[in-house]
C-alpha cells in the first residue's frame, strides 16, 4: 500500500511536468491554449510547471537515496562548512 501511495505522489508532479512540456511545445508551434492570453505567458507557465514537477521528482529520489545511503559523500546531508 505504501508503494502505491509513493507512486501516486510521483505521478502527480510528473503529470504537471508533462503538461508543462506540452504548453512549451504548443508555444513553439504557435498554438494558444484557452486560459492564456499570450504565447509568452503560456511558455512561462509551462516552464514553471516543468521545473516544479521535475524538481519535486528529483528531490523525492534524492531523499529516498539519502535514507538508504546510496549517494556520494557530497550529496550527504550534514554540516557543509566542516569539510
Amino acid at each position: 500500500m505504501v508503494r502505491i501511495i509513493a507512486l501516486i505522489v510521483l505521478l502527480i508532479p510528473g503529470a504537471f511536468a508533462a503538461y508543462g512540456i506540452k504548453l512549451m511545445r504548443d508555444m513553439v508551434f504557435g498554438i494558444l491554449q484557452p486560459p492564456f492570453t499570450s504565447l509568452f505567458l503560456q511558455f512561462t507557465a509551462g516552464f514553471l510547471l516543468f521545473l516544479l514537477g521535475l524538481g519535486f521528482v528529483a528531490g523525492f529520489i534524492l531523499h529516498r537515496d539519502r535514507k538508504r545511503n546510496k549517494v556520494q559523500d557530497r550529496f550527504q546531508k550534514g554540516d557543509r562548512y566542516n569539510s
